[in-house]
Order: C-alpha cells, then structure tokens, then sequence
C-alpha cells in the first residue's frame, strides 16, 4: 500500500494531539494516511504499554487511517544512530509517502525533538541508492518523500502554515480523548501530570481556535517546515 500521508510520533497519542484534525480531514478528502509510533510511550506516568496500545487503536478507528504501526524503538532512550535510522526507512520505503508529518524539532518532552532530528535524517537516507534495505526479505526501492512538516505541540511554535480543520476538530478532540489514561480524569487514582490537568484538555480546542482565528476561520493546526516551501501559483490561497 502506497501512503500519501505518513504520520510519525515518537509516542501514541503524539499524532493525534499534533495533527489529528488535519489527518481526519485528508482522510475525508480520500487520502492514504497511516500514522507510525516510533515507542509503546512505556514511561508515562499513567497506563501501560498495553493501555496505550488499546487507546491507539481506538484512535486509529476513530480517525479511518489506513494503516497504523509501532516500532516499539525505547521510550525516553532511543537515538538518531544507524540501527534506528534503517528500521524507519523500512517503513517509509514500504509505504513511500509523498508527505512525512513529524513531532516538533524542539518540545517540552526531549523524545519529541529527537524523533522530529531522526525523521528528517532517515527521510534524507531512504532516498539514497547504496542504502540497501530489505523488508520480509524483499528488496526494497529508494524512496523520498516530497515535503517533511512538523507538527506543533507543547510549545508556541511559530506556524510556516496553518491548516484549516474547522469541520474536524470534534473528531481530533474524540481521537485524543481515546487515550484516557492519558488525559484529564477526576475519577483516577494515578498521579497528576501536565497533560492530565482540565487546562491542557480545554487546550486542545482553545489553541486550534486560536490558529483558526489568526488565518480566518474555527479552527487550525499549525506547521513549521525546516525547508522553504515552494508553490508553483496561487491557486490554494484563500
């Protein structure tokens, strides 16, 4: 199956906080977009590996992707090196996305920054011919994606773009919410994070309300590009 959207995090839930409303809107307009978690997120606070894995699924249900998949690389300790790097151009030759959406190049948590280094670096990889790679012991292609976004998360990034999810927020605040180990519960007996607070829950809506306002519409999600965009005219202005 070729993707036209491969979306990375390096924790289930990142996607779906960073780019959930964007994903459910391209899978309405009839895109391929899978979602790869580079960690089970075993080091959070609250739920287990085996929880997040439940709540990821539900989330991928939610949000129709056509594919989901975890490399189970350390949560807290994997590293941009060799061994990391071929795992994730087995994946990005096997499903050769024209458009990788990555965590943010420098966040709050240090696996967000880390991931976003070893995204761009094996997309960069994959496109090379003397990188030999086999997938189930098939020989695979080079392959490299047109564009790489990052998408926003704990910190106030400022966005290169914006996209519009007004008619798709719901669906990005019912994707995040399948994680509910993960988030705001007054009935849980597990201790308090930031991410569990009712402010960071209501963040959700206020900050894609805010990025909606700032390009004229309900509700956004914002993108940094580490590379110039570039467009051929100005027909997908509004």
């Amino acid at each position: 199956m070729k993707l036209d959207i491969l979306a990375i995090g390096a924790h289930p839930d990142d996607v779906e906080l960073g780019c959930g409303g964007t994903i459910a809107k391209m899978v309405y307009e009839n895109k391929k977009v899978g979602i790869l978690d580079l960690t089970e997120g075993e080091l959070g606070t609250r739920g287990t590996a085996i929880t997040r894995k439940s709540e990821s699924n539900e989330a991928s249900k939610l949000l129709s992707i056509s594919y989901r998949e975890n490399l189970k690389f350390r949560d807290g300790f994997f590293i941009n090196d060799n061994n990391h790097q071929i795992e994730l151009i087995k994946i990005i030759r096997k499903y050769k996305p024209d458009i990788v959406l990555a965590n943010s190049i420098s966040d709050r948590h240090p696996d967000h920054g880390k991931a976003a280094k070893l995204v761009y670096d094996a997309c960069f990889l994959s496109g090379l011919i003397k990188i030999q790679t086999n997938y189930n012991g098939i020989s695979q292609e080079k392959w490299r994606p047109k564009h790489i976004f990052n998408y926003i998360q704990w910190n106030e990034e400022k966005p290169d773009f914006i996209i519009d999810i007004s008619h798709f927020l719901d669906k990005k605040v019912e994707a995040c919410m399948a994680y509910k180990t993960q988030f705001y519960d007054p009935n849980s007996l597990e201790p308090n994070t930031p991410i569990t607070s009712l402010n960071f829950k209501k963040s959700i809506i206020y900050r894609a309300e805010n990025l909606g306002r700032i390009i004229g519409c309900d509700a956004g999600e914002g993108f940094t590009s580490q590379r110039w965009i570039g467009l051929k005219d100005f027909e997908n202005f509004v």
